[in-house]
């Protein structure tokens, strides 16, 4: 029972950390890598690097909440409550990580250092900008759109920057791949707005619950419809199968939306919404 309470405890602690966001960013990237036919070769710093700019950009994003939190003293989640209590080996972890990267620069070809500044640039921007909002600005209904577009550019982008020719299959997945990241964002928002309904302040709570859900379920069909249009008509069977895989990962969202109080408890929405992202390793 000891070595079960220890397992579980440490799989909570990664999850606050967002490490499970970490590790579907890298299993989405290998998928990306290797369209359209399944075969090409991934980068290894490219996406050691793309894993560590992840968890750097979750991990600062959410002290800037705790930091905002403590100031106006505001009730925290558990996941804040746990940043606020390790804040200090946060700050230390990620400037070391920081100096990885700026180590893993020497591995990267030009194009994606080109990329990958401009990420930078503008997910520091982001970071930036939220940082200076209060906690009821309305600029925040924002927030998610910039999420899902640095977190698909990130993932996309850092692979396409080193292919010669994009073909349209892989943008339409990839066009997939960001209705997807905002249905997942746009639906943690509602979940949250359940859990505090008196605290919560979000895209969800501003566009209110009957057109967040109208939204979702557009997005839901959106993705089936595109899906299948990719599976039988893209050429690569690789590539067929990526669209089948989103689907499905749209699909799983759509049941926790449908479902609500069966995923709010122990936040179970949380655990299996980031796990969708692990869906490609089927195909891998």
């Amino acid at each position: 029972m000891k070595f079960i309470d220890t397992i579980q405890r440490l799989l909570r602690k990664a999850h606050y950390l967002s490490l499970d966001v970490v590790v579907g960013a890298v299993i989405s990237h290998i998928m990306v890598a290797r369209l359209p036919d399944g075969h090409r070769p991934v980068g290894w710093a490219t996406t050691l690097l793309l894993a560590i700019c992840v968890f750097v950009i979750y991990a600062v994003d959410r002290l800037y909440d705790v930091h905002k939190s403590l100031t106006t003293n505001s009730e925290m989640t558990i996941r804040h409550r746990f940043h606020a209590e390790n804040r200090l080996v946060l700050r230390q972890v990620l400037l070391g990580l920081v100096a990885v990267c700026a180590i893993l620069l020497f591995w990267l070809p030009k194009s994606v250092i080109l990329f990958g500044t401009g990420l930078a640039l503008f997910s520091g921007a982001y970071v930036w900008g939220v940082s200076r909002l209060g906690v009821s600005n309305s600029k925040l209904a924002w927030k998610e759109p910039a999420v899902t577009l640095a977190y698909t550019v990130g993932v996309w982008g850092s692979s396409w920057a080193q292919k010669p020719t994009i073909g349209w299959s892989e943008i339409g997945l990839g066009v997939l791949f960001l209705f997807i990241v905002f249905q997942n964002l746009l639906l943690f928002s509602v979940m949250e707005s359940y859990e505090f309904p008196d605290t919560a302040y979000n895209l969800a709570t501003i566009l209110g619950f009957d057109r967040s859900d109208v939204v979702l379920r557009t997005i839901t069909v959106v993705v089936t419809v595109l899906a299948l249009v990719i599976f039988f008509m893209a050429d690569d069977r690789f590539a067929q199968r990526a669209a089948v895989i989103e689907g499905m990962m749209s699909a799983v969202l759509y049941l926790i939306q449908r479902y609500p109080n069966r995923f709010l408890t122990d936040e179970r929405y949380r655990w299996i919404g980031d796990g969708i992202f692990w869906l490609p390793v089927l195909i891998l």
